[in-house]
């Protein structure tokens, strides 16, 4: 698997672990739809939150959330639809965005709660 494979795959068992030590119940990993994927769907109280983790190795080229443009949150909003939909879910849905920098060898953790807003 190439470095970045890795990172991200680092990246994502990271965001997991923090959002269980934040009171989250890990409800799905790598929830696909049609051409969507959502890295991970968490739940606190009646918050359902669809979570898209970001993973950089650097700041030279911007922060790890810059990189969540609206063909990917266009796609976000018609997979989690999908899911709530078809799991018959009454919850209030969230889309957050949890941003790791990787570097010293030291990961840096940034949770955005609400980072976008769907139509």
């Amino acid at each position: 698997m190439a470095d970045h494979n890795d990172l991200g795959k680092k990246g994502e068992n990271l965001a997991i672990n923090f959002l269980i030590k934040n009171g989250y119940t890990i409800l799905d990993k790598n929830y696909r739809y049609l051409k969507a994927e959502v890295d991970i769907i968490a739940q606190k109280d009646d918050v359902l939150a669809a979570v898209e983790v970001k993973t950089r190795s650097s700041r030279d080229y911007g922060l790890p959330q810059d990189f969540v443009n609206q063909k990917k949150i266009k796609l976000l909003v018609m997979a989690i639809d999908h899911y709530v939909v078809s799991k018959d879910l009454d919850v209030n849905v969230r889309f957050d965005i949890i941003a790791i920098i990787h570097e010293n060898n030291k990961f840096e953790i940034e949770h955005l709660e609400d980072a976008f807003y769907h139509f």
